[in-house]
């Protein structure tokens, strides 16, 4: 096993999965547009954050087409509608929305209230709410049912968010976990992975010196690629972020590093916590990702190293449902908790609420044709 691999069982906050100190990195330097809050629960700090936000940004491709289409047409006042500046409960670097033991839930909700209308805003989001996670404990899921039926209660929308992808390493093999699927997925498996001989992989600690300005700027530059390659743009870490992740040694972290013909190609970040490999970020030098088939070589890199390491849970995270299923994921989903003030926008999600719940449709028509 993997010798930094340590136990969270004295975690700070409920739901926590990856190392506390990512979501300080997170306070202290925020993504770009972003404002860090801690709300003060009697006497426990809840993270959050401000930050403007998309409406359509989990909205059905064929929604965000015909709303382009007629953008022209919508008067500038009900634009706004649709990008208010809103006070977020919960992070952007963490699995599930994070709080103390012991929270109070009316101590909570008051709080989050109070804070609202100091900032003047009229939107409050409790985002990423676990929903009976395998990934957590009785007690942590005890408390996600309890206060999501407390805010529903409360005035709170809530609807599905995205769903957090992970693979049980109950086999004992790739050849293994391969022989799970229809033969004519497995040869197209094997076809994507007959590069791999063409690349070099290599494990290099959070922490190492390897990661010098100029290791640091390639990487970030690697991400930065990702992020404008990909359907959701909502976070867009900043270069100080990654450089203090990258360089801190008490992360329990680790780089997979992807190189072809000495070239970076690309890495996944990824950190290990109990028996949870949770792949967090990654980079992508494109054409040559796309050429090497990365994203399938990671993939199946990342369940060796589980195995190898006796590690019991590959954690692959959010986006991308279609083809993690396809790599024989499993999915649980998180609620988001939405209050809105303005009526008109409280009335379009309330009635189309299922348009804004892309992945839940997704996973479900994935499974209807199994």
């Amino acid at each position: 096993m993997y010798s930094g691999m340590v136990c969270n069982n004295t975690k700070k906050y409920l739901n926590l999965l990856e190392p506390e100190e990512v979501v300080n990195r997170f306070l202290n330097n925020p993504p770009e547009g972003f404002d860090p809050v801690i709300l003060e629960v009697e006497s426990k700090n809840v993270p959050g954050f401000l930050a403007e936000l998309d409406l359509f940004i989990t909205a059905d491709e064929s929604v965000k087409r015909l709303f382009q289409k007629y953008r022209k047409l919508i008067p500038g006042f009900v634009k706004n509608f649709f990008t208010p500046k809103v006070f977020f409960v919960g992070t952007t670097v963490s699995e599930y929305a994070l709080f103390p033991s012991g929270t109070d839930l009316k101590s909570l909700k008051d709080s989050a209230f109070k804070r609202l209308k100091e900032t003047g805003l009229k939107f409050l989001i409790f985002k990423d709410i676990p929903s009976e996670s395998p990934l957590l404990s009785g007690i942590e899921n005890e408390f996600s049912k309890k206060l999501i039926s407390y805010l529903e209660k409360s005035g709170f929308l809530v609807i599905f968010g995205q769903a957090l992808a992970y693979v049980q390493i109950d086999f004992s093999s790739v050849d293994e976990y391969l022989g799970r699927f229809s033969r004519s997925r497995r040869k197209d498996f094997k076809r994507k992975l007959r590069v791999f001989p063409q690349v070099s992989i290599s494990k290099i600690p959070l922490g190492d010196e390897f990661f010098n300005e100029e290791t640091i700027e390639l990487l970030y530059k690697y991400y930065l690629d990702v992020y404008e390659n990909s359907k959701i743009h909502f976070d867009k870490l900043t270069y100080q972020f990654f450089k203090k992740l990258l360089t801190d040694k008490e992360n329990n972290g680790m780089v997979f590093l992807y190189k072809s013909q000495d070239k970076v190609i690309g890495y996944n970040l990824c950190f290990m916590v109990q028996d949870y490999l949770i792949d967090k970020y990654i980079g992508f030098l494109y054409p040559e990702a796309l050429e090497y088939n990365l994203y399938f070589l990671s993939w199946f890199y990342n369940l060796s190293y589980c195995i190898e390491n006796n590690i019991k849970t590959y954690i692959a995270g959010w986006t991308d449902p279609e083809i993690k299923s396809y790599l024989g994921a499993r999915f649980t989903y998180t609620y988001h908790a939405v209050y809105i003030k303005n009526p008109v926008l409280r009335f379009v999600l309330t009635r189309f609420k299922s348009l804004f719940e892309s992945d839940k449709r997704i996973i479900e028509k994935l499974d209807s044709n199994l």
